[in-house]
């Protein structure tokens, strides 16, 4: 039986002290940890199984299940029994309680309150399973970088497998490569991944007439966005999420390595970010907005953070 650190909904509010407050800053302190979160945070209400929170942010599993127990300790995440699989979601108000346990001094002259009332102290219970956004439509996005053979590649195939058939993803390059970089490969094959219909291929092929309508593209190196990019057919929504170059990383294998690692949990942070939006509710310009929010999350290029800016 999986069990919860904290009370659930109904059970009326929690007493929140310094200790607490410290018992979650000492979780966060570590740089897993706090991916962990931030990650269950993007997932919020339904939760990731085990094996997708290791996948995507490149956890051993044996090193996640530690992690998780000191972030349900604190009471940061919640687990609950799906199947054969646990299932992890943050508990967002437990992460409001600490932000209002820090202020609450900053509101005590005026009477106001800037934070969570008691009533979100309460944990909230999620869905057993995720729940799919309710579209007939299915999203085409065209991840573009120069080479289109290692961060375009990866963003591909992450893309494809989170995004659960709501979205479909392409990738091309403005000068593509004879073949994908092999070590973006390896990595996507040691992951789980099916690689063997992954191609270099040029931006061109999807901007003739019979390609594939696109609703995105996403560029994801500085060199392709910056480049003059055929018609695109449909008027879709252009961003930039630059990160740099794994290939460009010389050295060992091992080196070169733990570039394409980092490379992969910087998208796989924008993409979970990004699956995450409901395209149908959302205006086309706070989608924009969306869209640029994602591309200057951490590691992104000063390029992108150029672009945000701008």
């Amino acid at each position: 039986m999986v069990r919860t650190s904290r009370p659930v909904a109904g059970s009326g509010p929690e007493r929140f002290e310094g200790a607490d407050a410290l018992q979650i800053l000492v979780a966060l302190a570590q740089s897993s940890r706090l991916e962990v979160f931030r990650l269950l945070i993007r997932y919020l209400p339904y939760g990731l199984a085990a094996g997708d929170i290791a996948r995507l942010l490149l956890v051993p599993h044996n090193t996640l299940s530690t992690h998780l127990a000191v972030l349900e300790q604190a009471g940061l995440v919640m687990a609950r029994r799906d199947g054969r699989s646990i299932i992890y979601a943050a508990n967002r108000a437990r992460a409001l309680r600490l932000g209002t346990f820090l202020l609450q001094d900053c509101c005590g002259a005026t009477g106001k309150i800037c934070g969570p009332s008691d009533s979100t102290d309460a944990a909230t219970l999620f869905p057993t399973k995720r729940e799919n956004f309710k579209s007939d439509k299915t999203y085409n996005v065209l991840i573009v970088c120069t080479g289109n053979s290692a961060r375009s590649i990866l963003a591909e195939a992450i893309l494809n497998k989170e995004g659960g058939g709501r979205v479909r993803a392409f990738s091309a390059g403005s000068r593509p490569k004879e073949k994908p970089n092999p070590h973006a490969l390896a990595l996507l094959e040691d992951l789980g991944y099916e690689t063997t219909g992954f191609l270099s291929k040029s931006w061109n092929e999807f901007a003739g007439r019979d390609a594939p309508h696109m609703d995105f593209i996403i560029t994801v190196c500085d060199s392709a966005a910056g480049e003059a990019c055929p018609h695109w057919p449909g008027h879709p929504l252009v961003a930039h999420w630059g990160i740099p170059d794994p290939a460009a990383i010389e050295g060992a294998e091992a080196k070169k390595r733990a570039a394409f690692m980092d490379a992969y949990r910087c998208l796989s942070a924008r993409v979970s970010s990004f699956v995450n939006l409901d395209f149908e509710k959302l205006d086309l310009a706070t989608l924009k907005q969306k869209l640029l929010d994602i591309g200057v999350m951490d590691g992104a290029t000063e390029k992108t953070l150029q672009s945000k800016a701008a």
